[in-house]
């Protein structure tokens, strides 16, 4: 009899505190849409198959030249070791969509593309301290509590651990897709101690669509989820830090930083809803080609303070830049060009003797190899030579 009295003690022990955790749960997630996060869900930290699934994709090489993803695959594969004891991790998602866009910005081919993530303000800035106050509210209703927080920097696998909050799920572009509202979105976790209940994972509602498999300009995505970055645009363009392939020049036709193709053409992101979030708000700066190639560095570094587009510094940006005028097809550039052949950049220089052999014909070569005349850097010397085989 005693025991049966303890036993159902117990329960209703348990069912408070169960009723009491889905009140605290509830606080949490009226204090993330408060704060401007626009999904919110808890995952467990186990993640079973998609830990074998990545490291498959890393085993295949497909990571390229991020080898900060290979260094962190245990802590990806087990966040116990990113945060001992962890017992739940809170996911959140961050609408950035602000611009509508479609596939006719290809056609204007004197305009640089930019993601739409990157058109303002570095969204990590935006982002990490309404993490930290969500991190605090959590810290004030479960006492004593660990937690740890990452706003896309992490060893963490943040994707599939987002479709087991219910956030969305990853689509054949391996991006998150929710129901209803699309991919256009920025993740974010606080990891902890606290053992909360799970939220329902997100079904997959790719079905029959492989939209984004035939855009993809430089066919990175391989097969249905599974994408290799070497090949993608936006490794390219930002991840890359060397020569890009000359395989690869023509199909980032004028995009510079990033690439939204398989995110345009994506039939769920036709119900997204845009963000008046000012961080997110397209700046108004010229997008010119034929003006970008000419900024020095102290133009770059007033024109993209807090912008996620100083990660890849000027040298970067105008490799890009370089690459993009050289499809663009506007023969105005050539004199604008040759300057920049003076550029202290190696890597800038590589990717300018590229642009002038698509724009010019052999008559050019003169002025390139006056230009040049001292150069010493292998990767410039190896363009030169592409262009003058390619001429003569």
């Amino acid at each position: 009899m005693i025991l049966r009295v303890a036993e159902s003690l117990n329960c209703i022990n348990e069912l408070m505190n169960s009723i009491e955790t889905i009140k605290k749960l509830e606080s949490l997630n009226a204090f993330a849409e408060s704060l401007g996060f626009d999904g919110f869900g808890v995952a467990s930290p186990q993640l079973d198959s998609a830990g074998e699934r990545f490291g498959k994709w890393l085993d295949a090489g497909y990571d390229g030249e991020m080898s900060y993803i290979g260094r962190g695959e245990k802590k990806r594969k087990n966040p116990d070791l990113v945060l001992e004891g962890v017992k739940s991790i809170l996911c959140f998602s961050t609408n950035y969509h602000t611009v509508e866009k479609d596939m006719s910005y290809v056609e204007h081919r004197d305009t640089a593309d930019i993601s739409v993530y990157a058109l303002n303000k570095d969204y990590h800035d935006t982002i990490t301290p309404r993490l930290r106050q969500m991190e605090e509210k959590i810290q004030q209703e479960f006492e004593g509590c660990r937690t740890r927080i990452y706003v896309d920097t992490g060893p963490i696998l943040e994707k599939p651990l987002a479709q087991q909050a219910g956030l969305g799920w990853i689509g054949k572009h391996t991006n998150l897709l929710t129901q209803g509202r699309g991919s256009w979105y920025f993740l974010s976790e606080i990891l902890t101690d606290v053992d909360l209940p799970p939220s329902q994972p997100a079904d997959d509602h790719c079905g029959t669509c492989r939209s984004c498999i035939d855009i993809c300009p430089t066919d990175a995505i391989i097969a249905p989820y599974v994408l290799d970055s070497k090949r993608c645009i936006s490794y390219l363009t930002i991840e890359l830090k060397g020569v890009i392939p000359f395989e690869f020049r023509k199909a980032i036709g004028n995009r510079i930083y990033g690439c939204d193709d398989c995110q345009i053409v994506c039939p769920w992101n036709s119900y997204a809803v845009r963000t008046d979030e000012p961080d997110f708000q397209q700046k108004q700066d010229t997008l010119k080609l034929i003006e970008l190639i000419q900024i020095n560095q102290e133009m770059f570094s007033r024109r993209f303070k807090g912008s996620p587009i100083k990660r890849i510094k000027r040298r970067g940006l105008l490799r890009n830049v370089a690459v993009a005028l050289g499809n663009s097809g506007n023969t105005q550039a050539i004199p604008i060009l040759l300057k920049v052949l003076d550029d202290e950049e190696p890597l800038i220089r590589a990717h300018v003797v590229w642009a002038l052999g698509e724009l010019a014909g052999p008559e050019v070569l003169p002025a390139i190899r006056e230009k040049l005349n001292n150069e010493s850097e292998k990767i410039v010397l190896a363009e030169l030579e592409r262009v003058v085989v390619r001429f003569v």
